[in-house]
């Protein structure tokens, strides 16, 4: 995903992660955008400080396929790494 993407798929209320579900990008409350790593609240911004370069490949970033446990954070990863959830259990 390209900078654009990124940004407009979070105005869009989508979940979306760079690298693995740990690390999720964020609008604050002051516009900016932020990789938040769920388990320490470790930031950094999406792009460097002149916006126009992202902090990470963007092959990198990409939507989360599941809504279950969108607002969890931590909560999410550890549930999307372990497969004893039977497959008709999933959200819907």
């Amino acid at each position: 995903m390209n900078i654009a993407e990124i940004m407009a798929a979070v105005e869009a209320g989508k979940c979306v992660h760079w690298a693995n579900e740990a690390y999720r990008v964020h609008r604050d409350s002051t516009g900016q955008f932020l990789i938040i790593f769920a388990q320490n609240g470790s930031t950094i911004g999406l792009t460097d400080r002149s916006g126009r370069r992202l902090n990470g490949a963007e092959a990198d970033f990409y939507v989360s396929k599941s809504r279950q446990g969108a607002a969890t954070g931590q909560g999410r990863a550890v549930r999307a790494s372990t497969l004893d959830t039977p497959s008709g259990d999933g959200p819907g």
